[in-house]
């Protein structure tokens, strides 16, 4: 049965995670323990609770009780189900939901990079993309493409960011991802080194005259392989591409240099996934 919560009194500190903190102050709630984090909409909400994810309450437009979002409240035990009416959740929360439905989430325990990609032979690496739409979008088209895990440096956007799982449809749940150590004191740099020791080759993308199309066979036929994806405005350090196997490019026309780093990522990993090579990895 819900266990339904009538919200009564604004102020109650139950609904704080909602109405006063910001993703940052959510994210360190409990230091030196993982912190929360808040899903929107009934899919991302589903998905991650059934990656592992552990819910601590959900907020509910009172609307949307017995629609999609029903059965998944109805089998939510004791964890509490505040609701209000829309209009209501829009002055308590600043936006409307999404949905009608938001929950607050304890964050999973994050793995070692090196166990993640111990066993992969396809992985994505973020170097500080910072926006939170594109970081979702690129674990969208990982986890439809052929990725099987994601690395991000530190001065990435969260993954776990309100935006970024809407937009990439809760697949933030389903494919493995975890950040990369520091490098050199730095926070924007790939950790090269690790993705060597564990026998990955790396394709950086970038506009540089060495580069290779994304369809060279070479890079095909490598056995393991990691895209490296760069900043939105300044693409990737020039340590990451000195150090890299080869720089890659999207052939492009009508003059336009390059694709929004989101858009070239589903190019690039259909293109270089175990599933184009005519084989599974």
């Amino acid at each position: 049965m819900m266990n339904r919560i009538e919200i009564r009194d604004f102020a109650s500190p139950e609904l704080s995670v909602y109405a006063s903190l910001s993703e940052n102050q959510l994210k360190t709630i409990y230091e030196p323990c993982d912190g929360l984090f808040i899903a929107e909409s009934p899919k991302v909400i589903t998905r991650a609770i059934q990656s592992g994810c552990e819910p601590v309450s959900f907020l509910s437009d009172s609307s949307n009780l017995n629609g999609e979002a029903r059965e998944l409240l109805e089998n939510a035990g004791d964890v509490p189900v505040y609701t209000a009416p829309d209009a209501v959740l829009s002055t308590l929360t600043g936006f409307h939901l999404t949905r009608g439905l938001l929950c607050a989430m304890k964050r999973p325990h994050l793995p070692d990079a090196a166990d993640l990609i111990r066993n992969a032979h396809r992985v994505a690496v973020l170097e500080n993309v910072v926006n939170p739409t594109n970081v979702g979008a690129i674990f969208r088209s990982a986890a439809a493409l052929g990725m099987e895990a994601v690395l991000l440096t530190p001065s990435c956007s969260d993954p776990l960011y309100r935006r970024s799982a809407r937009v990439s449809m809760g697949t933030v749940f389903q494919i493995p991802w975890t950040y990369l150590p520091e490098t050199d004191g730095r926070k924007d740099r790939t950790d090269m080194a690790l993705l060597k020791t564990m026998g990955f080759k790396s394709a950086a993308m970038a506009l540089r005259t060495d580069s290779c199309a994304v369809d060279d066979p070479r890079l095909k036929a490598e056995d393991r392989l990691a895209v490296i994806l760069g900043n939105e405005g300044d693409g990737l350090t020039d340590e990451t591409l000195d150090a890299c196997d080869y720089t890659v490019c999207i052939p492009m026309t009508n003059g336009v240099d390059s694709l929004n780093v989101a858009a070239a990522s589903a190019v690039v990993f259909y293109s270089l996934s175990g599933r184009n090579k005519g084989g599974s990895t």
